[in-house]
């Protein structure tokens, strides 16, 4: 298991779990939008991220969420820089993070 794909498994399944609370608490997605418009206002993202960030922030949801869990390319990119830091609370990210390790280190 090398550091590299314990961080990407990690992030995937973070993002499952913001995928679940967005589908139980849609106004999330507006602190979301907040954080984005920050980036571009001042720049602390990279504006690539943050404009593709933007848009799916104002696309259909059901896209949004699609691509939260893709395990394509792009998704990983931009869970690199995630709106969403923060929505999973310190208990379940630990729990989370403790699953995947112990789901990789298993896996062999």
């Amino acid at each position: 298991m090398t550091a590299h794909r314990l961080a990407e498994e990690r992030s995937l399944a973070l993002h499952r779990a913001v995928v679940e609370r967005i589908r139980e608490h849609p106004d999330e997605l507006e602190r979301a939008r907040g954080r984005v418009r920050a980036w571009l206002e001042d720049g602390s993202v990279h504006e690539r991220y943050a404009v593709r960030w933007a848009r799916l922030l104002e696309g259909p949801r059901d896209a949004l969420l699609d691509l939260l869990v893709d395990p394509g390319e792009e998704a990983r990119a931009l869970r690199q820089v995630t709106p969403f830091a923060g929505l999973v609370g310190p208990r379940e990210r630990w729990r989370i993070w403790r699953e995947v390790r112990s789901r990789l280190r298993d896996a062999g």
